[in-house]
Order: structure tokens, then C-alpha cells, then sequence
């Protein structure tokens, strides 16, 4: 919950800093440039589904409270909506990349080993602290969440931040497809959950990701 709720507030936190820059306000005078948990959680997004995915063993689904734009007052609105959509992507990944390197370094200083684990690795620490544990546990979930959070968001199903990029990268006749499209985005979505579409396309990315993370380890 930590590693979720930090990171659903950099990302919600990276699109309200992106939007201000091309001269939309609505976010920032709404306190959304903010790291504070409290600007951005979604009690049914943020916590509640969460929650039961902890307790039940379900597949995480969680999202925080969407940042509010106001795509009229950009600066170049093509080039605007395409950094404001993937500036919160960006973000997960910083984090990602972030907590692979403390886990490099911890593991070329020998203060931690890895080991085959739920979602492809555990660290485990050579001290056997509580605080030392808890924090391998932390980096793996910042690593792993962050990765997920980056790629699933990348997917071009609205309201998903994939579909906007694509839509400001594609030519603006494709527009009118795409907000009809965004009348069944969340059908889609978990058609997509349920037909094992997500789970086939974080098959392939997860282990790349932790491949690279330990490449010449």
C-alpha cells in the first residue's frame, strides 16, 4: 500500500505539473502538484480494491482520483496532450529504474542475495533484521509495482493513458474514433483483465524487466 499509494500521487502529481506547463491551471489551483496521498487517493481506487486484492489473492487493480484538465487552454494541444498523458509513465519508470539501481548496489556490495519469488525474484538481505527485510520487500515492490504501473497504463485502451498518447501521435481524423471508443474503454478493459490479455502482455514484460535489472549480475 506504501509503494501504491506513493506511486499513484507522483504519476497523478506528474500530469498536473505537465498540464500547468502548457498553461491548463484547473489541477494545480485544485492542489493536485502535490506528493500528498491525500490530493489523489480514490477511496474505491486507491484502497478499497487494493485491499481486497490483498486479502483475496485477486489480481491488483487500484487507480487513484483522475487529474483534472482543461485541454482548451494548452499551449499546442497535440504536443501538450501527448506529454501531459506520458508524463505520469515517465514517472513510474524514474521510480522503477530508481529502486533497480539501490538493488544493484546493494547486490554488488553483497548486502543482499536473490532468489526465485513470487513475481520472478525476492531479495533477501544478509542481515537479519526486520527493518532489513521490510525494505527488500519495499525496493521489490517499488520495482515490480512501477514496471506494471508504466506498462499497463501504456495500453492503448481508454481511459488508459496509452489511448490519449496514440491519439495525439495519430492524424486528428482518428479522433472522432477514438472518444467513441471511450464510451466502452472500461468494458474493454476488463474483457482484457478477464481474457488473460493483461496477464499474457506482463508474461513477456516482467522478465525482461528483471533480466535487465540483474544483466551481468
Amino acid at each position: 500500500m506504501v509503494a501504491l499509494i506513493f506511486s499513484l500521487s507522483v504519476h497523478e502529481s506528474a500530469h498536473a505539473w505537465t498540464s500547468n506547463y502548457f498553461g491548463d491551471d484547473l489541477a494545480r489551483l485544485q492542489g493536485r502538484i502535490s506528493l500528498n496521498p491525500l490530493a489523489h487517493v480514490d477511496p474505491i481506487g486507491t484502497l478499497l480494491f487494493p485491499a481486497l486484492s490483498f486479502f483475496t489473492g485477486a489480481p491488483l487493480i487500484g487507480w487513484a482520483k483522475p487529474t483534472p484538465v482543461n485541454p482548451f487552454r494548452w499551449r499546442n494541444k497535440r504536443v501538450a496532450n501527448f506529454w501531459v498523458s506520458i508524463a505520469g509513465v515517465i514517472c513510474n519508470f524514474i521510480i522503477a529504474i530508481v529502486a533497480g539501481i539501490i538493488i544493484r548496489v546493494l547486490f554488488a556490495a553483497n548486502m543482499i542475495n536473490v532468489a526465485p519469488g513470487r513475481y520472478g525474484f525476492k531479495l533477501i538481505p544478509m542481515n537479519d533484521s526486520l527493518i532489513a527485510e521490510g525494505a527488500a520487500q519495499l525496493l521489490t515492490t517499488f520495482f515490480i509495482l512501477n514496471v506494471a504501473l508504466g506498462v499497463f497504463n501504456l495500453i492503448p485502451i481508454p481511459p488508459l493513458d496509452g489511448s490519449k498518447v496514440l491519439q495525439s501521435i495519430l492524424p486528428p481524423s482518428f479522433e472522432s474514433g477514438f472518444e467513441a471508443l471511450e464510451r466502452f474503454g472500461f468494458i474493454l478493459l476488463i474483457l482484457a483483465m478477464f481474457t488473460g490479455v493483461l496477464g499474457v502482455i506482463f508474461s513477456v514484460v516482467m522478465p525482461i524487466a528483471i533480466r535487465l535489472l540483474f544483466l551481468g549480475a
